[in-house]
């Protein structure tokens, strides 16, 4: 649900500019920075290879059937 709610941030940015794109940057950053934290806290708990488990959270957010663009 992190990597869903920080991809949805992300593609907020389309067509933004100057301050609007600087604020919806940094609620980006945000979301983004909390999926981060999960994978690595994940990672680290269950010996995990991190950077593996970002790219499967990463290909599961992004070929699920629901687009957070929309």
């Amino acid at each position: 649900m992190l990597e869903r709610s920080a991809e949805a941030e992300r593609a907020k940015l389309a067509g933004l500019a100057g301050e609007e794109y600087n604020l919806q940057w940094a609620r980006w950053l945000k979301a983004a920075e909390a999926a981060q934290g999960a994978v690595t806290a994940h990672a680290e708990a269950s010996g995990e290879n991190r950077y593996e488990l970002e790219q499967a959270v990463k290909r599961a957010v992004r070929h699920a059937t629901e687009d957070p663009a929309e």
